[in-house]
């Protein structure tokens, strides 16, 4: 008797798995480390909160294209359905709080719309680092109406025109200024919303390094110019967090083939990064170290190593030791870190495929392969 192996009891269950359990439960272990962080993880006592948008690829099916259209400039048949997701990581524990999914086009999925969204998930006090792209003035009214700070980039055009010469001066390129509403109501935005939000709104700016920065920190004795550096530059942990969720976890390219669950394959993504980093907090408080200090993914091959080697019954027996083995792998101090955004390693000779995938196998059948091509 020949035995087979069937996905579909797999698939079943996965399609069971309810939606609203998973994303909760992500939400749930995010804020189980951010509301616990301690005193000495904190800045200034606040807690910050990074946020930042990235992108992920779906399998092109029609159900998939029907949601996350591919980009337009790619032809039909040729390019991927693709997603943007923003997400909201707790700068101290690594921890993702709160995540969007939408297409990559179309109104309501850009950064600053998925973000807002989620203002919820902060509280008052908190602390938002983010870039250039979310350097708006009615997220800024948005955020000061809730009792939140936050620290942008200066937006490109507004930086053109920045004149240090007014406003308050708190020293060299820093003063406080105090900016009035556009008169033009943004398309995305309701008129209610617009009616709503205040005429003005007072901002700190200052240029540091070739840069600006704005915030809602007024005071430069309670948060010096070199202070307020040192946190932005902090601000590309956000972009390392991403990496490791999409590659080393292998979220960059979903698998699922329909957009409900696509959504629910991007949440148990998410869910495995928070253990993971539960256990690196964990980890921390045991050898008195930070989150940051430890390597993501040694975390993640020494649980499956562990779960591999270890019972069942004595896996949170010997979790102390656990805890040990993580903090044993530290992660290099490099500030200032500059590389360039390309590879050394040379692709595949292949050509680009200009046409459907049933085309190409046709011209292939009556004409063959490229004689370049061929072993």
């Amino acid at each position: 008797m020949r035995l087979t192996h069937s996905a579909g009891g797999y698939c079943q269950a996965r399609q069971r798995l309810p939606l609203d359990m998973v994303s909760t439960l992500v939400r749930y272990t995010g804020e189980l480390m951010n509301s616990n962080i301690p005193e000495q993880w904190r800045w200034h006592g606040k807690r910050v909160h990074l946020i930042d948008g990235t992108t992920v690829t779906l399998p092109d099916t029609a159900a998939n294209q029907a949601v996350y259209p591919q980009q337009s400039v790619q032809k039909p048949g040729l390019g991927y359905p693709i997603s943007r997701i923003v997400g909201i990581i707790c700068l101290s524990s690594g921890a993702l709080l709160n995540a969007s999914l939408s297409s990559f086009s179309g109104k309501g999925s850009g950064e600053q719309s998925l973000l807002r969204s989620m203002l919820d998930t902060f509280s008052a006090g908190d602390l938002v680092l983010g870039d250039a792209l979310f350097g708006d003035y009615f997220l800024f009214a948005s955020l000061l109406d809730r009792g939140i700070d936050a620290v942008f980039e200066q937006l490109g055009a507004r930086k053109r025109v920045t004149d240090f010469r007014k406003g308050k001066r708190l020293g060299s390129k820093d003063h406080v200024v105090e900016l009035t509403k556009p008169k033009c109501k943004p398309g995305w935005m309701r008129q209610e919303d617009y009616d709503r939000a205040p005429n003005s709104i007072t901002l700190r700016e200052l240029k540091i390094k070739g840069k600006i920065l704005i915030t809602t920190l007024l005071s430069s004795k309670a948060f010096p110019r070199q202070e307020l550096d040192a946190l932005y530059k902090k601000r590309w942990h956000v972009e390392v967090d991403l990496r490791n969720i999409k590659t080393t976890l292998g979220m960059e390219t979903l698998s699922c083939k329909t957009p409900d669950m696509i959504e629910k394959e991007m949440w148990v993504y998410l869910l495995a990064y928070n253990l993971i980093r539960l256990l690196m907090a964990q980890s921390a408080l045991l050898t008195d170290s930070l989150p940051r200090q430890l390597s993501f993914k040694h975390t993640v091959q020494l649980w499956l190593a562990w779960c591999q080697q270890m019972p069942a019954a004595d896996i949170q027996a010997d979790e102390g030791v656990l805890f040990v083995l993580i903090a044993q792998k530290t992660v290099g101090n490099r500030p200032g870190r500059i590389e360039p955004r390309a590879v050394k390693r040379r692709p595949k000779p292949f050509p680009l495929l200009m046409e459907t995938r049933e085309q190409a196998r046709d011209r292939v059948r009556i004409h063959g392969h490229p004689k370049k091509l061929k072993a």
